[in-house]
């Protein structure tokens, strides 16, 4: 190691005006010559690439055109880099530029020098005399250089997403699914940030009664210009980034206050059915966000009802007892062929009768066959939810829907009293 001094030497003289003596001094400037090269690399350097900035090129260019050096001067930025910001953050958006800074330092030869000059916007400037070919083949060599890399990444990623411990070759199709999901990601916050997600809401049957009993909340994203988005297109990716956690909170709050308002107007007294993720499930703060949704919306906590997948109780058994303290959840893929299959029939008819030995009540989803139906209803399921009776509709329709059963049990009870 070494350090950096500055010496004075000063004359020391007698009283015949001799020089007697001389006295050196020695001071140690390394830290202030450290702190004046941190002063020059933040006027002339990128704090966050550390490649030369806008003012080292401007005084670069400057010297060559006093010395009337030929040079060729490169601009170049990145395709589609707003969008990787607003959708997947700053820090993200910070991280690529510094890869794509030092990919193209390896991509270009040494007789070219590379500046930021902000933003996504690069310089390359290329001395020696350079020919229009060969600046061509440099600006070839770096689109290819972050071509490769861009589509071993995507190889890569879905290598991954497929579970790991495999090999995936590139293909088209793998690059037109990742830009796809990157449009869908940015639309999510589009969605959040302009309140464009919807609650739908499909009826739930009494199937003793014949009457709506409750419903369940099911998000749509309902885009001003590209239409209805289902679910299946956005709810993976959201789950996958965490913004299911923001998403489910929209659900809840819209769903809570749609059922308080139905309550008021005595249109229905059962439950208004919520889908919670293992994301959300995973919160540590999630029975404070439902009690402040609950408090928010005044809706009593018995017409709330949770539903969660079979993965997240099986994921963590004894947290989803203490959350979902009544849950009884029938999946559409047992009821597919409850009228085709015995094996299945036998499986629906053991689900039920542990259900109702456990004081619990069963909800028979994705009914869509009067066979189906007049099964279930044999096996005493008590709910019923599926197409045979609605398809998931917006909260107007549903409200209408609401009063059209009042008025048609109001009628029946009527009946049924004059006998």
């Amino acid at each position: 190691s070494y350090f950096l001094m500055e010496l004075t030497i000063d004359a020391i003289y007698n009283e015949q005006g001799e020089t007697s003596h001389y006295v050196g001094v020695f001071s140690d400037i390394t830290r202030r010559k450290q702190q004046e090269e941190e002063l020059r690399k933040l006027t002339n350097n990128d704090l966050l690439t550390g490649l030369p900035n806008r003012s080292s090129l401007q005084v670069t260019l400057s010297n060559l055109v006093k010395k009337d050096v030929h040079h060729t001067l490169m601009v170049l930025d990145l395709d589609n880099f707003k969008r990787i910001n607003d959708s997947l953050g700053h820090q993200i958006g910070d991280d690529l530029l510094i890869g794509v800074a030092e990919r193209i330092k390896l991509a270009i030869p040494k007789h070219a020098s590379l500046y930021r000059l902000g933003g996504d916007e690069f310089a390359l400037l290329v001395d020696q005399h350079p020919d229009i070919g060969s600046c061509a083949a440099i600006a070839t060599q770096v689109i290819n250089e972050q071509a490769l890399l861009r589509k071993a990444d995507i190889a890569m990623y879905h290598a991954k997403s497929g579970g790991g411990n495999r090999y995936q070759f590139y293909s088209e199709s793998l690059n037109q699914n990742a830009l796809r999901q990157l449009e869908i990601e940015s639309l999510i916050r589009e969605a959040l940030k302009d309140d464009l997600f919807e609650v739908y809401y499909q009826p739930k049957i009494d199937v003793k009664k014949d009457r709506l009993n409750g419903m369940e909340a099911l998000v749509r994203l309902n885009h001003p210009k590209l239409g209805l988005i289902g679910p299946n297109e956005f709810i993976p990716l959201a789950e996958e980034n965490g913004l299911i956690v923001e998403i489910g909170d929209v659900v809840l709050r819209k769903a809570c206050f749609a059922a308080q308002k139905w309550l008021e107007l005595g249109l229905f007294s059962g439950r208004v059915a919520v889908n919670l993720s293992s994301r959300q499930f995973a919160l540590p703060d999630l029975q404070q966000r439902i009690e402040s949704i609950l408090r928010l919306t005044k809706l009593p906590a018995k017409h709330l009802e949770l539903e969660i997948t079979e993965g997240t109780v099986i994921k963590d058994p004894e947290q989803a007892i203490k959350v979902m303290q009544q849950l009884a959840k029938m999946d559409k893929t047992f009821v597919d062929d409850i009228d085709k299959s015995d094996r299945d029939l036998k499986m629906v008819d053991s689900i039920i009768t542990i259900a109702h030995n456990m004081g619990l009540t069963v909800v028979g989803e994705g009914v869509e066959q009067t066979a189906q139906l007049n099964i279930l209803k044999a096996l005493n399921c008590e709910e019923i939810q599926g197409y045979i009776y609605s398809k998931p509709i917006r909260e107007a329709d549903f409200e209408l829907m609401l009063t059209a059963d009042k008025v048609k049990f109001e009628a029946l009870n009527s009946t049924l009293m004059k006998k």
